[in-house]
């Protein structure tokens, strides 16, 4: 191969690398700006129900942050055994109510939706 084509080949292999990291830095983006659920408003609180072990407590929000935009709920879990570590873990929109129903030390029923609060996440957005 001669210094010509490897001169081309380092430049194109160069191209495609930047351009991967490009693009893979702007799904990042927007996956950060537009779909992660931890950058929801706050809400007001509607509902708050402790697990039966007390290890959980999951509280439920509506959120109407504007007049043309329907209203929707935001749940969260609080870890007592992770000094309060707090997590969303529900989110759905065009409702207004946030019944919460523990199943059983793990499972929670959140609008119908039951999730295992150690690691389930629900957004309407991903269904």
């Amino acid at each position: 191969m001669s210094n010509k084509q490897m001169t081309v080949l380092k430049v194109t292999a160069y191209f495609c690398l930047l351009f991967g990291s490009l693009i893979f830095g702007l799904v990042l983006i927007i996956n950060h700006l537009f779909f992660n659920i931890n950058r929801i408003p706050q809400g007001e609180l509607v509902a708050e129900e402790v697990s039966p072990t007390r290890e959980y407590t999951v509280l439920t929000y509506v959120i109407n942050s504007h007049s043309t935009v329907a209203p929707a709920v935001r749940g969260e879990v609080i870890y007592h055994n992770k000094n309060d570590q707090k997590r969303n873990m529900y989110w759905s929109y065009r409702i207004e109510e946030g019944k919460i129903e523990w199943i059983n030390d793990h499972i929670v029923s959140i609008n119908g939706m039951n999730l295992d609060v150690r690691k389930d996440t629900y957004d309407f957005r991903k269904e």
